[in-house]
C-alpha cells in the first residue's frame, strides 16, 4: 500500500511546523518533510514527532540571502564558505531531529566552473552526512518555477551521482519537475529507480493537488509501488483552499 509524506513547507504552512506535524498525523500521513526548519527549536520538531510518530524525511540546505535573488548556495563560484556553513548547518539539525535526507540546493549558476563546484560541495556533504547516515539528495528543478537553476534534468542529476560516486548521494524525483522538463515519467521513473532516494508529486502544470491536471497519478502510484519503492511519496503541492480541504485525493489511492 502506497504511504505518502506530508511536505509541510507547502501543507499546513499557516501553523507552527510542530503543529503541522500535529495536522499531518491526524488527516493521516504516515511521514512529514520541511523545507527551512532552522529558526524553530530543534526540541519542539523533536518532541511533535515523538508525539506523533512520524518520521522527518528531509529537509533543505538554506537559499542563502533569498532577497538578493538566491535559491541555492552550492554551485555558486565563490561562495564555498556559505554554501558549506549552509551544509553543515542542515546536518546538525537533521542529525538533532532524526532526519532521513538532505536536500543540497545547487542555486542559480551555469558552466563547467559552477558544475566542479556543486561537485565539490557535494562531495562534503556526503561525508558530513554519511556520519550521521543521512542521504544527500539533489533534486532537478523546472526552468519556469527556477530560470536559471543549476540542476535541471535528470541525466544530469544521474551523472553527478555517477561522477561522485558516493553511497549516499540519491536523487530526488519529482514528479512535478520531471514533467514539466522531461516528461515519459513511467520509463524514467523504471530506469532511474536504483538511483531515486525520494519521490515528490503535484499536479501539472498548475502544482495543486495531485487528482486535477495532466498527470495520471492513481497510476503514477501504482508503477512506483510496483518498481518496489518503498518509501512515503511526498505531496509537495499548493494547497488550493485550507490544506484539510484538499486532501479528498488520498482516499482515492
Amino acid at each position: 500500500m502506497t504511504q505518502f509524506s506530508a511536505n509541510l513547507g507547502f501543507l499546513w504552512t499557516d501553523r507552527p511546523l510542530p503543529d503541522a506535524i500535529r495536522a499531518a498525523k491526524a488527516a493521516g500521513f504516515d511521514a512529514v518533510e520541511c523545507h527551512w526548519p532552522y529558526e524553530v527549536p530543534v526540541q519542539d520538531v523533536v518532541a511533535a514527532l515523538a508525539e506523533t510518530g512520524l518520521p522527518m524525511l528531509g529537509l533543505n540546505t538554506r537559499r542563502g540571502d533569498v532577497a538578493a535573488g538566491d535559491n541555492g548556495l552550492s554551485a555558486l563560484v565563490g561562495r564555498t564558505y556559505e554554501a558549506r556553513a549552509a551544509i553543515d548547518e542542515a546536518v546538525h539539525y537533521a542529525a538533532q531531529i532524526g532526519a532521513a535526507n538532505i536536500h543540497v540546493m545547487a542555486g542559480f549558476a551555469q558552466g563547467a566552473a559552477a558544475h566542479a563546484c556543486f561537485v565539490s560541495a557535494l562531495r562534503y556533504a556526503c561525508e558530513a552526512a554519511g556520519h550521521h547516515g543521512i542521504s544527500i539528495l539533489i533534486e532537478p528543478l523546472n526552468h519556469y518555477d527556477a530560470p536559471g537553476y543549476f540542476l535541471t534534468t535528470t541525466a544530469q542529476a544521474q551523472q553527478i551521482i555517477e561522477e561522485i560516486g558516493a553511497p549516499n548521494l540519491k536523487l530526488m524525483f519529482d514528479c512535478y519537475h520531471v514533467q514539466l522538463m522531461e516528461g515519459d515519467l513511467s520509463r524514467r521513473l523504471e530506469r532511474l529507480l536504483p538511483l531515486i532516494g525520494h519521490i515528490q508529486f503535484a499536479s501539472v502544470p498548475d502544482r495543486g493537488p495531485p487528482d486535477t491536471g495532466e498527470i495520471n497519478y492513481a497510476h503514477i502510484f501504482r508503477l512506483v509501488d510496483k518498481l518496489g519503492f518503498r518509501g512515503p511519496l511526498g505531496a509537495e503541492y499548493k494547497p488550493t483552499a485550507p490544506t484539510d480541504e484538499t486532501l479528498s485525493w488520498m482516499a482515492r489511492t
